[in-house]
C-alpha cells in the first residue's frame, strides 16, 4: 500500500501533500489507469503510476499489482 490508513491519506490531501497528474486533489477524486499520484512530505518526494484498478477488496500480497513507483 501506498498510504496504508485513510484518515493519513484524507489528511495528507486536505493539506495539499498529494497531486493527481499534477493537481492538489479532494480524497474522493477518481483515479484512472495511467494516472500519476505524487505524494510529498518533509522526509521524501514520491510518484506512482495507476496500472490497473481494482474490482473489490484488495488483499495485502496484490497491492502492488496495481500501481508502480515512477523514478526520476
Amino acid at each position: 500500500m501506498i498510504i496504508k490508513q485513510r484518515e493519513i491519506a484524507k489528511k495528507l490531501c486536505d493539506k495539499g501533500y498529494i497531486r493527481l497528474n499534477g493537481h492538489n486533489v479532494k480524497p474522493s477524486k477518481h483515479v484512472s489507469v495511467g494516472d500519476l499520484i505524487e505524494i510529498e512530505t518533509m522526509n521524501e518526494h514520491r510518484k506512482y503510476r495507476v496500472v490497473s484498478i481494482p474490482v473489490g477488496n484488495v488483499k495485502k500480497k496484490e497491492h502492488i499489482l496495481y500501481w508502480e513507483e515512477v523514478k526520476d
